[in-house]
């Protein structure tokens, strides 16, 4: 779907059962999420990007390196229904495993996906969320070139005492 000098990102396969458990079942890939994935939660969340895809032509594509085709995470668009004052949006959003962190193929893979977003699929703004623990996602988004515009409280994390908050950045076409 998408090329960048070092990443390829495309939809879903069968075959990424397997190492997208193993990263969503990572204690430190999800210390920014309310928990680790179980086999088959991520197998129903892939089932749900491919359905995305299926409805809106974007998702959170699967990320490869195009040099040796190792699958190393995700990042992409997705259409946000939660209930909040920046809901309903198209957010960005990536996570990869630790082996692909510090690499910089979260801001390249991020760049791309907001090009898309504008050119291809004409979306006018396109934000991004992280709990306010994320730092390294928050300078991704920085990097990208988005704006912060506040906090929100997700549902997801409501009672969660690690978060205070997720922040919020925006970038328009």
């Amino acid at each position: 779907m998408l090329k960048t000098e070092r990443l390829g990102l495309r939809n879903w396969v069968a075959s990424d059962v397997a190492p997208f458990y193993e990263m969503c079942s990572d204690e430190e890939v999800m210390r920014h999420f309310p928990k680790t994935l179980s086999e088959e939660e991520t197998t129903e969340l892939i089932n749900r990007l491919k359905e995305h895809f299926d409805i809106y032509g974007y998702t959170y594509f699967a990320i490869d390196v195009l040099e040796t085709g190792e699958f190393i995470g995700f990042a992409g668009l997705k259409n946000q229904e939660w209930e909040s004052d920046f809901t309903p949006c198209v957010d960005i959003g990536w996570r990869l495993k630790k082996a692909a962190w510090g690499k910089g193929y979260a801001t390249e893979a991020a760049k791309a996906c907001l090009d898309a977003g504008f050119q291809t699929f004409g979306i006018k703004e396109i934000l991004s969320f992280a709990t306010d623990t994320n730092v390294a996602s928050e300078n991704v988004m920085k990097k990208c070139g988005m704006k912060y515009v506040g906090n929100v409280q997700h549902p997801a994390i409501l009672n969660d005492s690690r978060f205070k908050h997720c922040v919020v950045y925006t970038q328009y076409s």
